[in-house]
C-alpha cells in the first residue's frame, strides 16, 4: 500500500507541477491585464458575440484559452473574473465539452478518425449546450464564490498591488488544483495496480452494446473515461492495435469519449468554482451516450441498405444471366 501511496503521490506532484506551469503565469498575466485597458478593449469589441450564448465578453478569455491549450488553462482565466453562478457553469460546460481542442482531436486522427469530425463534434456540443443552458435556465443569477479565492474587498490600486493580487490569485489556484489533483492521482494508480480498471472494462461490455460498439473496444473506452484523451492516447492506439478495434467501432468510441472523457477528473476540477457539479456529469454523460447511439444506429441502417442493395443487385446480374 505504502508503495502505491508513494507512486500516486508523485503522479499526482508530477501532474500538479506539469498543470500549474500553465495555470500560474495564466492566471497571473489575465489577472493583471483586467486592471489595464488592453483587456477591457478586446472584451468589449466581443461582447455582441458573447450576448448569443448569455456570457460576457470577458468569458472569451477562459473560452479561447481553454480551447487552445487545457481545462486547467481555462479554469485559470474563470477565476480571474467575477463570473455568476450560471456564466461559470455554461463557461464549464462549454470547456467539457471542448477544451484541449488541438491536441486531443490529433490523438482523434492517430487512431484513425478525421480531425475535422471531432472538431465539429465537440465545438457544435459546446455551443448547443450554452445555448440551451442560457434559455433554460432563469436562476444562478448570484456571484460565484471560488472556493478560497474571495471577488471581495476593494479594488487594487497601483501595480504593485495589482501584481500582489495576481500572484494571490494563482497561488490559491493551484493549492485548489492540487488537493483535487493529488488525492484522484492516488486512487487511480490504486484502481490500476489492482486491476479495476480491467474489471471495469470486463463490465463495460453491456454498455459497449448499448451505444453499438463492440466489446475489444471495451478497454480504450475505460482508458478514455478514466483519463481522458490526451493523457490516455498511448494506451489508447495500443488497444487499437492489439484489441483490433475496427475504424468503425474507433470513431464511435472517440465520438463518445470527446463528448465525455476523463468524467471523474474534468468534473471534480470544476468544484472549485462554487457551481453545481452533478447536473454538468450528468449532461455530458446523457448527451454522450444518446449522440453515439444515434449515429451508430444510423451507421447500422446506412450499412445494412448497402448489403441489401449489393445483393438486389447480384441476384438481378444473376437473373439476366439466366434469362439470356
Amino acid at each position: 500500500m505504502k508503495g502505491i501511496l508513494k507512486r500516486g503521490l508523485h503522479s499526482g506532484l508530477s501532474l500538479t507541477w506539469t498543470l500549474g506551469k500553465i495555470i500560474f503565469p495564466i492566471t497571473l498575466i489575465v489577472t493583471i491585464l483586467q486592471f489595464t485597458p488592453v483587456l477591457p478593449y478586446i472584451i468589449d469589441l466581443i461582447q455582441p458575440l458573447m450576448a448569443l450564448i448569455g456570457l460576457p465578453g470577458e468569458a472569451a478569455v477562459p473560452l479561447v484559452l481553454g480551447n487552445a491549450l487545457n481545462l486547467y488553462a481555462g479554469i485559470g482565466a474563470i477565476v480571474s473574473f467575477d463570473f455568476t453562478v450560471k456564466e461559470v457553469f455554461i463557461l464549464a460546460l462549454m470547456l467539457s465539452f471542448s477544451h484541449n481542442l488541438f491536441i486531443e482531436s490529433a490523438v482523434a486522427a492517430k487512431v484513425g478518425v478525421k480531425f475535422w469530425i471531432i472538431i465539429l463534434v465537440r465545438v457544435g456540443l459546446a455551443l448547443f449546450s450554452a445555448m440551451l443552458v442560457n434559455w433554460f435556465w432563469q436562476g444562478g443569477q448570484e456571484m460565484a464564490q471560488y472556493g478560497l479565492i474571495s471577488n471581495e474587498g476593494p479594488e487594487p490600486s497601483g501595480w504593485a498591488e495589482i501584481t500582489l493580487t495576481g500572484l494571490e490569485t494563482a497561488v490559491l489556484s493551484i493549492v485548489q488544483l492540487a488537493a483535487i489533483v493529488i488525492p484522484l492521482m492516488v486512487v487511480m494508480q490504486w484502481l490500476r495496480e489492482h486491476h479495476w480498471m480491467d474489471w471495469m472494462s470486463r463490465k463495460m461490455s453491456p454498455f459497449t452494446k448499448m451505444i453499438g460498439v463492440k466489446e475489444n473496444a471495451s478497454m480504450t473506452l475505460v482508458a478514455g473515461l478514466t483519463i481522458g484523451l490526451a493523457y490516455g492516447a498511448g494506451l489508447m492506439i495500443q488497444a487499437v492495435k492489439e484489441d483490433g478495434v475496427s475504424r468503425k467501432d474507433m470513431t464511435l468510441v472517440l465520438i463518445f469519449l470527446v463528448t465525455c472523457h476523463a468524467v471523474v477528473e474534468d468534473t471534480l476540477v470544476f468544484i472549485p468554482l462554487g457551481i453545481p457539479v452533478w447536473p454538468l456529469l450528468l449532461i455530458r454523460l446523457t448527451t454522450a451516450i444518446i449522440l453515439t447511439a444515434v449515429i451508430a444506429y444510423i451507421w447500422n441502417r446506412v450499412e445494412k441498405n448497402k448489403e441489401k442493395d449489393a445483393r438486389k443487385d447480384a441476384v438481378s446480374h444473376e437473373h439476366t444471366y439466366d434469362t439470356v
